[in-house]
């Protein structure tokens, strides 16, 4: 098949594309676009791929799925576009960025700017229905995004990977500890985060420091 996604990945993930379940899930997204109202734009949907290409990914953060209201999701996890009110789990990563380094909010919750720096923010399900989390979380995207993580899992390593919440925690067994930095935490959705284990856990500075020793250059948060 041929999908319309950054070359670098392209090559890692045609197998993906070969593949009857693949195929599946392409027509099964197709019409749920058709019939109703559904996000990110399509050109959209591989953004977190097409902005940080394999070779240069050194942070993976990993989503559920896209934020499911007008406006918001652009195809990184977590990214609102220009304009567009942060979501409360959002508010939360801007408020731990800068109790732990200093950085003051920013005026935008579009994270483009993390992505080109290396950034991969991958949500497991790659599209949804409008107004409706989750939506798309079994059309078979989880297979695919699991292939890209197991692909960055035995190819690169010195990577920083963080995950927040029960499910992206459930993707560790996937990497090699020994030879890349995971950082788990509770999700910073308000319920989780209140309740302890989000905020002062100096995440965004341990992933710098590790990516200086690695001889990285340390991500602008």
């Amino acid at each position: 098949m041929n999908v319309q996604i950054e070359e670098s990945w392209k090559q890692r993930l045609q197998g993906e594309f070969d593949k009857p379940y693949f195929q599946q899930l392409t027509e099964r997204v197709r019409q749920e676009y058709a019939a109703t109202t559904c996000y990110p734009p399509g050109r959209l949907i591989f953004n977190a791929f097409n902005l940080c290409p394999f070779d240069e990914v050194k942070v993976v953060i990993i989503g559920q799925d896209p934020y499911h209201e007008p406006g918001q999701a652009h195809g990184l996890s977590f990214s609102v576009q220009d304009g567009v009110a942060f979501p409360p789990s959002l508010q939360n990563i801007f408020k731990e960025i800068e109790q732990d380094l200093g950085v003051p909010v920013p005026q935008s919750g579009n994270l483009e700017r993390w992505a080109r720096q290396g950034v991969l923010l991958l949500n497991a399900t790659l599209t949804v229905r409008a107004h409706q989390a989750n939506s798309h979380s079994l059309l078979g995207w989880r297979e695919f995004t699991d292939a890209a993580i197991a692909a960055l899992a035995r190819e690169r390593e010195h990577l920083v990977y963080m995950l927040w919440g029960g499910y992206a925690r459930g993707k560790a067994y996937m990497i090699d500890r020994q030879r890349n930095l995971v950082l788990e935490s509770v999700h910073p959705s308000p319920l989780s985060a209140n309740r302890g284990g989000w905020f002062g856990q100096h995440q965004f500075s341990r992933c710098n420091e590790y990516l200086q020793q690695q001889g990285k250059e340390p991500i602008q948060w």
